[in-house]
Parts: C-alpha cells; sequence; structure tokens
C-alpha cells in the first residue's frame, strides 16, 4: 500500500525553516500535500501558554506537490502545533463545510486527539552536529580487549577470574553472573580503534570505568578515579588521546541514579547518621534505604538534596564535570538510567538534573553531548534543555525486533516478561509515527537507534541466526530518523540470549568465526549515511507498507533517497517517484529504478522483486 499521497510535515529543512530558534523568532513550517489531494485549506494550530491559536497558511503548487506554508511564533521555550486540514464535502451528503482532520506527529487523524503527538520546535540548542552525523560504538571493557598489562594484575577478592573464552555466566539470578572478571581493559580498547574505523564508527562509548565490585562497574565505589583494573586514570588518558587524534569523539557513562554500597559517600553515611553524606540518600529512621529496583548493593541518590546535587551533576568540579575537563576530555555523558534520577514517589526533580547535567557540560565544552538512558517513555524528558536524546529502545529497537524476530528465537527482551510479539510491517510503521510524533523530530534525530545493548539480546538471535535478515536491521539502523549506536561484536554476528548472554568476550584470535560479510555491511552504511545528508539530516515520508515490506524516502533539499527493506520475499511495486541510482544493496544484485513507463518522467517507478530478504538504497532524481 502506497503512503506518498499523505499529508505531510516533520521537523526536516523542508519542512521547518529554523530548528533551533530563539524564544520570540517567527519560523516558517510547511505541509506537503498533492495535487490529486483534495485538501481546501489548512490551517496552523499553535499554544500562547496553552491557550489554542489558529494562524491560516498560503498554498503553492510545484507540479503535483502543493506547498501550504504558515508563520509559526516561538512563544514558549517548548512551542506545540499542529494542522488543520479541510477536504471538500462528499459529494451528495449537502454538507455545507468540508471534512476536517488534524496533522499531527503521528500522522493524519479524522478526530480531536490530545496535544502528546503535536508538532514541536525547542529554542534550545541542539545536539551537536558531530553527535548528530556520527556512528557510536559501545564497548563494555571486560569483554572487549585485554591489552598486555592486564596479565599482570591481580583479580580483586570478589572477582571470579575468567579465561577469554570461557562461557560467560547468565542463567537465572546466578551470583556469579557480575563477578565473572575476563580481564579486558581500556588500553585494549585503545589497541584496536583501527577495528572500531573498520566497522565505521566515529564515537567511542564505553559502560563505567570506575571501580566496582562486579564487571559491569555500575555500583561504583567513588567517582574520582578510573578502575586499576582497567589501568587507572592513565589509561583513561591515554584512551581518550587516541580517540581524539583520529578526530574522534569519547562518550562516558554515569549512573546519576545510584552508586554502589561500598561507595565512600554510602559508607560514610551508613557508619554515622549525623555525616553530612547521609542526606546524599534516602535512608529512615530504622537505617533502611532506597534502592535501585530492590537492589540493597545499589542505594539510590536524593538529587533534592542540594549539596549531592553540586557534588554530582552541577559545575565543573562536580562529577559530571571533572570528566569533562583535561587530561580526559570526555565529550559527553550517557547517563545511566537517567529516566528514575530525581524521582522517588512523589519526588520527581528529574528534569533538574538534567538540565544541571547539561548545563554543565555546556559550560566545559563546546559542543557536548548528553544521552539519557530510557527503556520506555522519555516524553518530556527530552523536549528542551535536558537530556539531548535517548538510547531509543521504544521507538526503535522494539518495532524492529516485532518486525524481524524468529519466532523460535529465545531472545528476551529486557523489561518485558515475554518477547516482543512478530507483528507486520502496518503494525510497525504505526509505532514508528507514534513514538516519532511522541518524542518529537528534534530527539528522535538525536536520539539512538540501537539493535542492542549490554543490557539485551544480540540482534543476531533476535533473527534466529539469519544473517540476511540481521543486515536488513542494520540498514534501518542506518537510515532512520536517529543515530546508529553498535553494540561492540554485533558487527561481527556475536549472539547473546539477554544483557548478560551478550555480554560474550570479542574473538579476536578466532577471526575465522567472524561474519566478514556483515562487518563489511556495517562499514559500507556508515559510508553511505555520511556521504548522503538525507540519511543524517532529512525528512521521513512512508512510501510503501506490506507485511514484509517497508519503504521510506528521507528527503533534505540536496537530495532524496528511497530505502527498500525487506524481511522475506516479496513482489514488486510502483511508487510515484523519479528515477533512482542504486547505492546499496545488502546482498548482492540490485540495480537503478528507470521509470515506470520507460520514458525520462514517466508515470513513476518499479520497485523489483526479491527472492528473499534484503535492503536497497536508491538515490533519486528530480520528480
Amino acid at each position: 500500500m502506497s503512503l506518498l499521497h499523505l499529508p505531510h510535515h516533520d521537523g526536516s529543512p523542508l519542512h521547518v525553516s529554523h530548528e533551533a530558534p530563539t524564544l520570540g523568532q517567527t519560523v516558517t513550517v510547511r505541509v506537503r500535500t498533492t495535487v490529486q489531494d483534495p485538501v481546501e485549506e489548512i490551517w496552523l494550530r499553535t499554544t500562547y501558554d496553552a491557550e489554542p491559536v489558529f494562524h491560516p497558511t498560503t498554498a503553492t503548487a510545484a507540479g503535483d506537490v502543493v506547498w501550504w506554508e504558515a508563520q509559526l511564533p516561538v512563544h514558549n521555550p517548548v512551542t506545540h502545533y499542529r494542522f488543520l486540514l479541510v477536504r471538500p464535502a462528499p459529494d451528495g451528503e449537502g454538507a455545507a463545510e468540508g471534512e476536517q482532520e488534524w496533522l499531527t506527529g503521528s500522522g493524519i487523524v479524522g478526530h480531536d486527539v490530545p496535544d502528546a503527538t503535536d508538532f514541536r520546535v525547542a529554542a534550545f540548542p541542539p545536539a551537536p552536529d558531530w553527535g548528530r552525523d556520527g556512528v557510536v560504538y559501545q564497548v563494555f571493557p571486560d569483554r572487549f580487549a585485554r591489552s598486555a598489562a592486564a596479565d599482570e594484575r591481580e583479580a580483586p577478592d570478589w572477582a571470579l577470574p575468567a579465561e577469554w573464552d570461557d562461557e560467560v555466566v547468565f542463567e537465572g539470578s546466578d551470583p556469579r553472573t557480575p563477578m565473572q572478571l575476563f580481564g579486558g581493559d581500556l588500553d585494549g580498547i585503545t589497541e584496536h580503534l583501527d577495528h572500531v574505523a573498520a566497522v565505521g564508527a566515529d564515537v567511542v562509548y564505553t559502560t563505567p570505568v570506575f571501580p566496582g565490585e562486579s564487571n559491569h562497574r555500575y555500583n561504583a565505589t567513588t567517582f574520582t578515579q578510573v578502575d586499576p583494573l582497567l589501568g587507572g586514570d592513565e589509561a583513561y588518558a591515554r584512551l581518550s588521546t587516541a580517540v581524539h587524534e583520529r578526530g574522534w569523539r569519547i562518550l562516558g557513562d554515569l549512573t546519576t541514579n545510584h552508586t554502589g554500597d561500598t561507595h565512600e559517600w554510602f559508607l560514610a553515611a551508613a557508619d554515622d547518621p549525623e555525616d553530612p553524606h547521609r542526606s546524599f540518600y534516602y535512608f529512615d529512621e530504622d537505617g533502611t534505604y532506597a534502592c535501585w529496583m530492590g537492589h540493597g548493593t545499589l542505594p539510590k541518590i536524593n538529587h533534592a538534596n542540594l549539596d549531592v546535587r553540586h557534588a554530582m551533576v552541577e559545575g565543573p568540579h562536580s562529577v559530571v564535570g571533572r570528566w569533562l575537563r583535561p587530561p580526559y576530555d570526555v565529550d559527553g555523558w550517557r547517563i545511566d538510567v537517567a529516566n528514575m534520577t530525581g524521582r522517588l514517589g512523589d519526588i520527581d526533580v528529574a528534569h533538574e538534573v538534567a538540565r544541571a547535567v547539561r548545563a554543565t557540560a555546556a559550560e566545559l565544552r563546546d559542543d557536548p553531548w548528553v544521552i539519557g538512558e530510557h527503556n520506555h517513555d522519555a516524553t518530556g524528558d527530552v523536549d528542551g534543555d535536558g537530556w539531548h536524546g535517548t538510547m531509543n529502545y521504544s521507538g526503535f529497537s522494539w518495532p524492529v525486533w516485532s518486525w524481524l524476530r524468529d519466532p523460535a528465537s529465545p531472545a528476551r527482551a529486557f523489561g518485558r516478561p515475554l518477547p516482543v510479539p512478530r507483528r507486520d510491517g502496518g503494525a510497525v510503521v504505526d509505532t514508528f509515527r507514534s513514538w516519532q510524533g511522541t518524542l518529537g523530530w528534534r530527539a528522535t534525530s538525536s536520539s539512538w537507534n540501537i539493535l542492542g545493548s549490554h543490557d539485551s539480546a544480540r540482534i543476531r538471535t533476535v533473527v534466529g541466526g539469519d544473517c540476511a535478515v540481521h543486515r536488513v536491521a542494520a540498514g534501518l539502523q542506518f537510515t532512520m530518523p536517529g543515530v546508529p549506536m553498535i553494540f561492540a561484536g554485533d558487527e561481527i554476528g556475536l549472539e547473546g540470549v539477554n544483557g548478560e548472554d551478550a555480554r560474550r568476550t570479542m574473538p579476536w584470535h578466532r577471526r575465522g568465526e567472524w561474519d566478514t560479510r556483515t562487518l563489511g555491511t556495517y562499514a559500507d552504511l556508515a559510508t553511505l549515511r555520511r556521504e548522503h545528508p538525507a540519511l543524517r539530516r532529512g525528512g521521513l515520508r512512508w512510501a510503501h507498507v506490506e507485511a514484509d515490506t517497508i519503504a521510506y524516502v528521507r528527503e533534505h533539499p540536496d537530495e532524496s533517497v528511497l530505502v527498500v527493506a525487506r524481511r522475506a520475499a516479496g513482489g514488486g511495486f510502483t511508487l510515484p517517484l523519479g528515477a533512482g541510482r542504486h547505492v546499496f544493496g545488502s546482498e548482492p544484485g540490485g540495480s537503478d529504478l528507470a521509470a515506470a513507463d520507460g520514458t525520462s518522467t514517466g508515470s513513476g517507478i518499479e520497485v523489483p522483486a526479491t527472492d528473499g530478504p534484503r535492503f536497497d538504497v536508491w538515490v533519486l532524481d528530480e520528480e
């Protein structure tokens, strides 16, 4: 079913004249319709201090396309808006007025809906260009690579030393799981940056490097030094220098929601009820305390207390600020458990914390990037001057998994009691629309498109080991709005049933086991994304949807790109677009698209049938 005839607006340059205006400016916004679609008039509806206000639009035809243009006053720091479309009354019904529909961020609706999916512009600086245009590579340090120095370090008492080829303990609540130490370190990452380059990434993101009595280190014992098991402060400085020498960026990982129960702050607080650090946590009179999800080893930080906020997130000498300065020069943060930070019962200072993190980063660096972990609904947390974006599980990972999951796969989606359901293309596109509308265009474009992470199953396991379907997933990751984040090992086909199992070691000495073809696909997709601004900054129009096929057009003032993803064999179909030059195919074959009737413009293009899963991209001629 073709969708290109539908009225369309998004936050891309073709539709919004300025994505980051200042308060009080006026922005030009445009809606695209076609001459075949009988729209009589369109009104822009926005709100002034939560009061609806309507502005007229003017229409201009350009061939088969009609552009409706309006002026949007940026009256509030986050300005919401939508469009009211009027169509002719149905013939024979005798109605005096036309039919009315709303165009919102989640599409066309024929009834009144709340403002939750309104379009929006924010009068705050956007995420930095290097982040939005980049490719992120996530490393779990203990499992990525060991330097020679790692062999000389003694394992601490809490650890269960493991050989590099040992299996990961991951089933149930086995107490060995967080204690299994494989000995990867930061110099090991530095020594393998050529591999990161081969994947096509240019942003290195590591999970925490602070000392913690676990392999994941989210239970920090201090925020003032790097774990000696990883090589200490000097190794982190070496990694940062090596990353920056390549012209890349590096992101840290900080848990603002909790510390470990062996953290120096917590030990002082637990030992003495009069200690100033007592107010850093939520202690009851009987000595019990709030913790993350019932885990007593992860006491929750009380951000309602201004002293802990100053120590943790506010100013250059806070934890956030310390690591953004030399010699570490971290370029930004991924904030762990950002959704719960500052929230407990009737307390909610989450956005104040997010704002403080971002303000501290902006004080110390010209172009920092701050991403908040949120595995559910980040609505409201990414609208303005807090997190630039989120790890977009709900808006990207789960719909992709739902479309491509092998029904027999043992993969588990964290946070759910059941696997994600397998759904057809129509339901998946509806999901994408809903989340893009709810999060907003700018936040969606600045969020991470993830097929998996250290907290989830591996995409290769989700698709039942099917290499071709895995490559389709990678194609979606690199060509949809958002920033691709690759969990180290996905590019060579590593598997994992859940987050712990996904933390398998990189088999550097067993390269014969690597899926080098998929590695090449990741590299080619990274190059493709860099070469085509439409894939980084262009809008998104859904073009064609069937159960096993999803097609969309990414549109930018410089070019338009057609993307076709297929999870299985499928027939050909026609789209009302100009001819296209084939620039990428995940499988052998693929050719340019000529006009369907053989003329230079024709009546559209014929997308060919395919005999199995594949992913293709074409650069389109002007229509």
